[in-house]
């Protein structure tokens, strides 16, 4: 399943995550934002079930920001698991 997220609060624009049937990240892409960085934890979140990763992302600040990309991950995580039901 397939669930793409519009990004508030950071300059990257969205990210699409893919979800396997049982919960655990197949991939993620996020548009915009440091590409290094957002590469890096791109590998790293594969094959991660997406609660664990929701729990390791979540709330992370981008400087004086109240959001951040990772923290926006986890947005598109949970929307993508609540939409799997």
């Amino acid at each position: 399943m397939t669930y793409q997220h519009k990004n508030r609060g950071v300059c990257s624009i969205s990210t699409t995550v893919t979800l396997n049937d049982d919960a655990t990240i197949a991939e993620v892409s996020v548009l915009g934002g440091c590409n290094g960085n957002l590469k890096g934890i791109m590998s790293l979140l594969k094959g991660m079930n997406a609660e664990e990763a929701i729990a390791r992302l979540e709330g992370i600040r981008c400087g004086s920001r109240p959001t951040s990309c990772p923290d926006q991950i986890a947005h598109a995580l949970r929307e993508a698991l609540a939409q799997m039901g």
